[in-house]
């Protein structure tokens, strides 16, 4: 009985230590944001200016970080808890790192014709803000992905995370083609449908990229036809995601006409839209897991 306390008493104290290594990860992370926006208040936002677009960004950034901060715990569990936490240390930075270039990347790609800060800061834009906010939680799931199948193998996560970035880029030109508007014209223009639609795409396929970078392969052969299959997927499975919103979903409105061709775009219908990219996207990786 009394092992069995001290037992419990020593995997509290290791479950504490933990916790409070993430906490300290999270505020690096909060003071790198800080570093990265030093020229926007971002207390004034929240509170004096009630920015909701900021606050959809800022909000994606964080559930963004704790992703990539919960990928650094992955593995086979505590062999000696001084080498795990610096392993956990060292990763985490990295993730950090890698998460805001990756939303610097991002920005430039996926959202290069909009100035991002005027949309979000001065005129409070809130699609671009649930946009900005859905790019960081992509970035972080591709992190993630990377991360946790690939501990001690930097040049393997860096490559991937690289490819990635294209990946991404390349969702925002193919879900462009697929609908029959200009999507960047109507975010501009304060279309919070479009940018909720768009949001859900970009999310769906970076799982799917996430899910590809974690399934087990012995070479980098496997690894690299893994990620293009489930890329491949992905983008497949836009127009399919899009096309069953309208016939089963959505069954007596044309999605189109319900985000772009009206007055006051429908949100409930983007957000239905959204659902269907991220849930194809769940179902995929549950039939190939």
């Amino acid at each position: 009985m009394q092992f069995n306390f001290l037992e419990t008493i020593d995997n509290l104290i290791t479950a504490l230590i933990y916790l409070l290594i993430s906490f300290v990860l999270f505020l690096i992370g909060k003071k790198v944001y800080q570093l990265m926006h030093k020229n926007i208040n971002i207390d004034h936002e929240l509170v004096e200016k009630d920015n909701l677009a900021f606050s959809f960004a800022n909000v994606g950034y964080y559930i963004g970080l704790v992703i990539v901060i919960s990928a650094v715990y992955s593995g086979d569990g505590i062999v000696h808890i001084v080498d795990d936490l610096i392993e956990v240390g060292i990763y985490g930075l990295l993730s950090i790192v890698l998460l805001n270039i990756s939303i610097l990347i991002s920005d430039k790609l996926i959202l290069r014709k909009f100035s991002i800060k005027k949309e979000i800061v001065t005129d409070q834009n809130v699609g671009v803000g649930v946009l900005e906010g859905a790019i960081c939680i992509a970035n972080a799931l591709v992190i993630y992905g990377v991360i946790t199948e690939n501990h001690d193998n930097f040049v393997e996560i860096l490559i991937l995370w690289v490819i990635s970035q294209f990946v991404l880029a390349l969702v925002s030109v193919v879900y462009n083609k697929i609908t029959p508007y200009d999507i960047h014209e109507h975010i501009k223009n304060d279309n919070i449908a479009v940018g909720i639609g768009f949001s859900g795409a970009i999310i769906a396929v970076a799982n799917l990229i996430r899910f590809g970078a974690q399934m087990e392969a012995d070479s980098w052969i496997l690894v690299g036809e893994n990620f293009l299959l489930e890329t491949g997927i992905g983008l497949l499975m836009l127009p399919l995601a899009r096309l069953l919103t309208d016939k089963i979903l959505l069954p007596k409105r044309r999605l189109t006409d319900e985000i772009v061709n009206q007055d006051k775009p429908n949100v409930g219908a983007a957000i239905i839209e959204a659902f269907s990219y991220i849930g194809g996207s769940i179902l995929i990786c549950l039939s190939f897991s």
